[in-house]
């Protein structure tokens, strides 16, 4: 089990990322700053049809710029999922840094940021399945783009913010493979 809904090919990426933020993310408060922006309608789900890397980088560029110009009450964050590039981690990780590059590029370094997700992300030094490694797996590759701004006044309003990946690490290893699966099982 790498991710949920990673074996339901019928699914809709977007309807399985958003069932992936509610349950997930917002539901077991992976992220305490999630909720909010969700609950708003401030969030923009973008599904990308790149089957390239330069494809997916154009888009993220086109994405990059929309919500830097966004007024931030309309659209705060942007998950940007592609299913058909990128499946390999490895290769998503290495992504990544042309990822940055083109943030810097278009001088938004400072302004905006872009958090990685992926069905099977796996942080340095730890074994493929080490439930740690849920806490960034997603049913598919996700670029996510974050204000910096809103980053700031969330930290602001959670004063240890730091503390949110070992609580994490806390909730799913209590949690487990089981009751991660669990989640997003359809009810029958």
């Amino acid at each position: 089990m790498s991710s949920p809904d990673a074996a339901d090919a019928d699914r809709d990426p977007l309807d399985a990322t958003r069932e992936w933020v509610d349950k997930a993310v917002i539901g077991l408060n992976l992220c305490p700053f999630a909720k909010s922006v969700q609950v708003k309608g401030q969030v923009r789900y973008v599904l990308s049809d790149a089957t390239a890397p330069e494809a997916l980088l154009a888009e993220l560029d086109r994405e990059l710029r929309h919500l830097a110009a966004a007024d931030p009450e309309t659209t705060d964050t942007t998950l940007l999922v592609h299913p058909q590039v990128l499946q390999d981690f490895l290769d998503f990780n290495d992504f990544l840094e042309v990822a940055e590059a083109l943030l810097a590029e278009r001088g938004l370094d400072g302004t905006l940021q872009i958090a990685s997700f992926h069905p099977r992300f796996q942080f340095a030094g730890t074994a493929a399945d080490d439930i740690s490694n849920f806490t960034n797996r997603s049913p598919y590759p996700t670029l996510h783009l974050i204000r910096e701004a809103s980053i700031d006044r969330a930290v602001e309003a959670f004063p240890e913010a730091e503390a949110i990946f070992e609580r994490n690490i806390e909730t799913l290893e209590k949690l487990g493979h089981e009751g991660w699966a669990a989640l997003f099982r359809k009810a029958g």
